[in-house]
């Protein structure tokens, strides 16, 4: 059996490859900032803040951390609907992201925060700082520096874990793809080309991140 392969289609398409390309680009700009900032916190939480948050935050971060994703989605999407809860795709598909890359860059920004030396702790209390204020101050931006690789890594990982939205209807470019090949019938076509992008994309947000960690630990960069 002789397969011709065939691009031509991409024309035709163009604009809703576009239209997949900049929503999976608004779901990782989304869930990337939200999803560390809450990696922050409960990072925060876990290794230095009130005791009785910590159990809570704990079973936040074992429960994303040990479940699929796409579980958690369809939970977002099709469970708090029985609470009352209404949401569209794209807004349930933020918020999955967020609650994941949230779990998972807590756990490592604890190891960096574990990682900074005691003497750091006590400089802060030197200076009649409160704890948060020695977090925020002393430890987070060495914290951060340490693990950055690791972070930007993650962040990458979800970026491309992003793909499952398309089960909820969230138009990203894996629904784009998916929506093409049942026009055209061109499978191959049609998923190679998102690889191709998927791929593209994943290379240069990796290379913004470390842009951005170039820019914010210069001294790291310097080394």
């Amino acid at each position: 059996m002789n397969y011709t392969f065939e691009f031509g289609w991409l024309l035709e398409y163009y604009p809703a490859i576009v239209k997949g390309v900049l929503i999976t680009l608004q779901l990782i700009a989304v869930g990337g900032v939200l999803g560390i900032a809450l990696g922050i916190f409960c990072a925060w939480v876990r290794a230095l803040g009130p005791t009785w948050l910590r159990p809570p935050v704990a079973l936040y971060v074992e429960l994303i951390r040990n479940t699929p994703f796409l579980i958690q989605l369809f939970f977002i999407f099709f469970g708090l609907p029985s609470l009352g809860l209404q949401l569209t795709e794209l807004t349930a598909a933020n918020i999955a992201m967020v609650v994941n890359l949230g779990a998972y860059s807590c756990e490592i920004i604890r190891a960096g925060i574990q990682a900074t030396p005691k003497g750091q702790f006590e400089a802060g209390a030197s200076l009649a700082m409160s704890r948060f204020e020695t977090f925020r101050h002393v430890v987070l931006v060495p914290s951060l520096q340490r693990i950055w690789p690791a972070l930007s890594s993650q962040v990458v990982i979800v970026m491309l874990g992003s793909s499952v939205v398309s089960q909820i209807a969230a138009e990203d470019l894996t629904f784009a793809a998916n929506y093409i090949q049942s026009r055209t019938f061109r499978a191959f076509e049609a998923y190679m080309v998102s690889t191709v992008i998927y791929l593209g994309l994943a290379i240069l947000l990796r290379q913004i991140l470390l842009v951005i960690g170039g820019f914010v630990f210069p001294r790291r960069s310097a080394r």
